[in-house]
């Protein structure tokens, strides 16, 4: 089986190829591409694989364009960290909608969906590839949502469980991501904020900024700023100042209010 990973995040495509050997040791993954132009390339110039992972969010658009450029004649699997745009995906050669943080379960039941299917399908030279991804579609439905209870972080050659409620704030230095606790302890994760923000309650945590998502508790004291923007002190402090962008000023308020 020759796979194709659509992923713009580094440590996100890491994960899903690990995850991919993990469930399908067999499987050939002959291209990991990050953009809608890269992709494109990739398979009007070599030959189409078995199978595409393929996250929507990417860095030059939503990957839905890719259709619009090139006739994909495979199944694909949509990764994503949204589930709204489920209906869409299902409207193109989707099998499957796997929500990030993606799971090995459900990774492994996706593909073991498309091995059986494809193999009934290949026992029936008169059945097309069309007529596989219908029949794979019926019986697809997309991952529920869950909120995760716990992180597991390294401190030297130690893994720490830290609980959700002992987090005070997730954020973002350097490309890295970086738990810090209610107890002024900080961790990285090998998670990008985005994904974090996923993975928990939004209504125990808010996305104040692109660097900072940050738990009710941990809110010190909200100023007014200029141009309608609102500052933030954090519990524990944080190394740098955080500020409330005008057009996130009024969910933060109603987020902080309710």
């Amino acid at each position: 089986m020759k796979v194709l990973i659509v992923e713009d995040e580094v440590v996100a495509a890491e994960r899903i190829q690990e995850l991919v050997q993990q469930t399908a040791p067999d499987a050939q993954i002959v291209g990991c591409t990050d953009s809608i132009e890269d992709t494109v390339e990739f398979l009007q110039t070599r030959p189409m694989p078995d199978l595409i992972l393929l996250d929507i969010e990417l860095v030059d658009g939503q990957s839905f364009e890719i259709f619009q450029e090139v006739e994909v004649t495979c199944p694909v699997i949509f990764t994503t960290a949204y589930d709204e745009y489920a209906l869409q995906a299902f409207r193109v050669h989707s099998i499957d909608y796997l929500l990030k943080p993606i799971q090995k379960d459900d990774l492994q039941k996706s593909i073991a969906k498309f091995r059986q299917l494809r193999s009934m399908f290949q026992a029936a030279p008169a059945l097309n590839v069309e007529s596989l991804i219908q029949e794979l579609r019926r019986s697809s439905a997309p991952a529920p949502i869950t909120h995760r209870e716990h992180f597991l972080v390294r401190q030297g050659q130690r893994l720490i469980s830290i609980g959700i409620g002992e987090v005070a704030y997730f954020y973002s230095e350097d490309r890295v991501t970086f738990l810090k606790t209610h107890d002024n302890r900080y961790f990285p994760l090998d998670f990008s904020l985005d994904d974090v923000e996923d993975q928990v309650d939004t209504k125990q945590f808010f996305r104040a900024s692109r660097q900072h998502l940050v738990d009710r508790r941990a809110i010190g004291a909200v100023y007014v700023h200029l141009n309608g923007k609102l500052k933030v002190t954090l519990k524990p402090a944080s190394d740098e100042a955080l500020y409330v962008s005008r057009d996130r000023a009024r969910d933060f308020k109603e987020w902080l209010g309710g």
